[in-house]
Parts: C-alpha cells; structure tokens; sequence
C-alpha cells in the first residue's frame, strides 16, 4: 500500500489520531503500516524478543518503553528475526541499538534515539494491552501508520484517497 501520513490526515480527519512528533528513523523502510500488537516494558526487551519471534503477518509492534533512554529495546538481532518474520514495522518509545545496521534492513523502525546499552532480561512486561503515549492511545487490532512525516493511528484500516 502507497501512502503518504499527509494525504491520509486530509482524507480521513475523524479517523486518525497523529502521534505527538518524537520519533526518528532507524529501520531500511521509510514508511509502515498494520495492524497494531503493543508491548508495554521498561527497559527489559524480553518480551519483544519473543513478540519477533512471531509471524508478524505485516502487523507493526508498538513498544511502550516508557520513554526511557537509558538503553536499547530493540538491535540488529533482533530487528532481523522480525524482518524474517514479516513484521511490517516496530515503533518504540525509547531506544534502540546497532543503528548501523538497523537502516540496512527490510524493516520499518521508528524510536525516540539510540544507545549502545543492552537493556535488561528478566521476563517483566505486559502484552497486548492499550498503550498510551505521544497523546495517542494504541490499542491491540486498531492499526498504525509512518512515514518521514510522524506516525498515526487509527481504528480501521484506510486506503489511500
């Protein structure tokens, strides 16, 4: 699907809820789109680690980090098992790691920044659950939206105009 965050605000002004700009760059795909699963977790990527691990199904993983920047939810590794896995694309509210690579890979990746430290490993977090963040809530089934202009969210599936 062809779509540009500009056009669907203009087609579909009460549907979508744009997220309070924050985010850069990081994945090798400019713009993503899918359904949204969500991850809430502080920094502790364990269940992102599984959540890749997934058949993605052109799905975007939304992970709540709680803005922390003390360390990197999602690296290289990572990044390309859900690649492989047909995720369409991860935005988190925090850090990545590996960035290098990151823009090397087939995969839509959008974070607050980068830092080189691991986070921890202890299986604590919440799947599936409403997130909120940058003003917008995510819910499990709604779908996400990115681009270089921001990321948006709403709760059906749009077509280009």
């Amino acid at each position: 699907m062809d779509f540009a965050l500009p056009d669907l605000c203009d087609a579909y002004p009460d549907l979508v809820k744009v997220v309070t700009p924050m985010f850069k760059n990081f994945g090798g795909c400019g713009a993503f789109s899918g359904e949204i699963t969500t991850i809430k977790c502080h920094e502790d990527n364990s269940f992102v680690a599984l959540a890749v691990e997934e058949a993605g199904q052109g799905r975007v993983l939304i992970v709540d980090g709680g803005g922390s920047l003390r360390c990197g939810l999602l690296g290289d590794n990572l990044a390309l098992k859900a690649a492989n896995n047909s995720w369409a694309g991860i935005v988190i509210h925090g850090c990545v790691r590996d960035v290098d690579q990151l823009k090397n890979m087939s995969l839509g990746i959008k974070a607050l920044d980068a830092n080189p430290l691991k986070s921890v490993k202890r299986d604590v977090g919440l799947r599936d659950e409403i997130v909120t963040f940058g003003g917008v809530t995510f819910v499990p089934g709604d779908y996400a939206y990115a681009d270089n202009n921001g990321v948006l969210v709403s709760s059906q599936a749009l077509e280009m105009p």
